[in-house]
Formats: structure tokens, C-alpha cells, sequence
């Protein structure tokens, strides 16, 4: 490979503790796919992996995760953020990775021209790697794509191939706006689940604009599900918006924080058409709880977001044309000289 500038910089945050039960298994199967797409479609890229307060200061990431190769398209960087530097935010003995600081501590250091913040239980569709691959990404957008959660039965030992036609055919649930009608999406609807509506829904697409203002098509339009899985635009935009706000809480709403402020900045929203799709890899853990009285005692231990307080704040940015100016400048850890090892 003669250039091997990346193209885009994958952040992603993590640390070894298995969280979810099965969490080597699934960043394995997340980093070896990683690999295989890059070569595949000769994409030059960077992997930034956060290991945000590592449980095991001699097991860190990079001895779980085996080296890439100097023929490979991939480069990976592992940024150490060491527990001492958590345990000076606040309920840090109840929550053990910042999810969103982490990836602020990629987004400040990425090397390439895009950012892509994503997670580490992810297969990218080829659909969606091939058109990466075109390298026909802009500055001033952001770019959205939907998740599709499969079962955790995925087998790590097959192919890529394999693993990604399991996914194609093991879809359990999809999250994120339908490009085509994303100002009138409404999962739920009927009108969405048969192609007998689509006249009607194109007649509609075509008239919702015309009878409310701009800002609230953009409101509307905003795909925000899943939207910490796949946010990807350029560094320079990312440093507009001063990255992800830096709350000292449980990570929910905050990734839709910056879908909020890229819209207040005029960056404009793409979403990607279904079949370029990332495949999410189902674990326990995550902030879905089974039922209302496991949502309490989850959000007990995690101290959050209010979605109406996120939605108002969020709106009122986008009416001002401002930011939420809440985070440092040195937004990322980026005055902290962190440890970086080269995988």
C-alpha cells in the first residue's frame, strides 16, 4: 500500500471487563471485520480505541487484540486513560467507562480527515463499506446510518463473509429513520411496512416541508436512533460542535446532543439508505432494561438524562443558531499528555 494517510478515523471506546458477558468475543468479531472491509475495498483507515480506566493496568486492549499487519489497510491506535484520571469525575465508582469523553479523547487526536464515533459490538454492511470506500464524503455534513441488532449467536470462528450473511438473515430489530421518508418516518406505522404505500408516502415527503419551517424539517428529519453507534462526519465539524457534551453522567441522550448541535452549526444531515446498515451485536447490560422496574433500578445506579430537558435544550440551540458552550476547551482530555501504544 503506498498511501497509507486514513481516510477516516474509526473512534471507539472500550476496556477489558467483559462487559455484557461477552465482550472479547464481540470486539473481536467487530475488529477482525474492521480489518477485512479496509483490505477489501482498499480503504485506508485508523482505528483510535479509548481504554477508559482499565480494571487491569498489565491487560490492556492491546493484549487482547492481536496486531495488525503492515500490508493491512488499518492502523490501530490504543489511547490509555488511566483510572486516575477517572476517579476524579464525579460517580465515578458507579459508572466505569465515559463513554462520550472516551470518544471526545479520539475524536482530539484522529488523524484523518472524517471521524466515524462508533462502538465495538459492530459488523459494517459491505453495502455501507463500499460506499465509504468512494471516498465521496463532505465537510459540512453529517452522516447517519441504521442498526440492525442480531443475535448474540453469531459465531466469532467463521468468516467475515459468513458472519456477515448471519447478519443479513438473522435481523432482530432495526433502528433509524428510512432515508426516503425520513421528515414522516414513524417505525410503528402501517404505512412503512408495505411498498403499496410508498405513492402516498412520496406525496407526503413532498408536502410536510412546505407546511412547517425548515428548522422544524431538520427537527424532524434528525435520526437519532442508535445515534452513538454511527455519527461520522469531518474532525473540522466535530471541533465546531466541541465534540460530545462532557456530562459527568450515564451517556443516554448525550450522543443526540450532537446530532442537536451539528444542526444548530448548519451541518447538514445524510442518512444512509437501508441496506448500508452497521449489524449490532446483541449483550446484556446495555440501557434497554426488560421492564420498568429494572429501567428504575438501572437508572438509580446511573445518574441521567431527562429526554424532555435534552429535546428543549436541543431545540432552543437549533432556534439561536448556537452550541450548548459547555464543554472546556480542553474538551477530549486534550491538555493531557496520555499514554498511546501501536497496535
Amino acid at each position: 500500500m503506498s498511501d497509507k494517510t486514513p481516510y477516516i478515523s474509526f473512534v471507539v471506546t472500550s476496556r477489558n471487563d467483559n462487559h455484557g458477558g461477552d465482550l472479547r468475543k464481540r470486539m473481536m468479531i467487530f475488529y477482525k471485520g474492521l480489518i477485512h472491509q479496509c483490505n477489501k475495498f482498499k480503504l485506508p483507515c485508523e482505528l483510535i480505541m479509548v481504554d477508559w480506566n482499565s480494571p487491569d493496568q498489565n491487560e490492556l486492549l492491546d493484549k487482547v487484540l492481536p496486531p495488525v499487519s503492515a500490508s493491512d489497510y488499518l492502523s490501530v491506535r490504543y489511547v490509555i486513560v488511566p483510572p486516575q484520571i477517572h476517579n476524579e469525575l464525579r460517580f465515578s465508582k458507579s459508572l466505569g467507562l465515559y463513554q462520550m469523553i472516551a470518544k471526545n479523547v479520539g475524536i482530539r487526536r484522529a488523524n484523518a480527515e472524517f471521524v466515524l464515533c462508533t462502538n465495538i459490538d459492530l459488523l459494517f454492511s459491505d453495502a455501507l463499506f463500499e460506499e465509504l470506500a468512494k471516498r465521496q464524503l463532505e465537510q459540512g455534513k453529517f452522516y447517519r446510518a441504521n442498526r440492525c441488532d442480531i443475535p448474540a449467536t453469531i459465531n466469532e470462528n467463521d468468516s467475515v463473509e459468513d458472519q456477515l450473511k448471519f447478519c443479513e438473515s438473522n435481523i432482530i430489530k432495526r433502528l433509524g429513520k428510512i432515508s426516503e421518508y425520513a421528515v414522516i418516518y414513524d417505525e410503528k406505522g402501517v404505512l412503512f411496512k408495505s411498498t403499496i404505500f410508498n405513492p402516498l408516502l412520496r406525496f407526503l415527503t413532498w408536502l410536510k416541508p412546505k407546511m412547517i419551517s425548515p428548522d422544524e424539517v431538520k427537527l424532524r428529519s434528525m435520526d437519532s436512533d442508535a445515534c452513538g453507534d454511527f455519527t461520522m462526519m469531518s474532525k473540522t465539524d466535530w471541533e465546531r460542535i466541541d465534540g460530545y457534551l462532557e456530562l459527568e453522567m450515564y451517556s443516554l441522550h448525550i450522543d443526540t446532543m450532537a446530532l442537536y448541535a451539528a444542526i444548530a452549526q448548519g451541518i447538514e444531515q445524510v442518512i444512509y439508505p437501508r441496506e448500508m446498515c452497521s449489524y449490532h451485536i446483541a449483550h446484556d447490560g446495555g440501557w434497554e432494561p426488560g421492564n420498568a422496574v429494572e429501567q428504575l433500578q438501572f437508572y438509580d445506579k446511573r445518574p441521567s438524562l431527562d429526554w424532555w430537558v435534552v429535546e428543549a435544550a436541543g431545540r432552543q440551540i437549533v432556534s439561536d443558531k448556537s452550541n450548548f458552550d459547555m464543554n472546556s476547551k480542553d474538551w477530549g482530555l486534550n491538555n493531557n499528555n496520555l499514554e498511546e501504544i501501536t497496535g
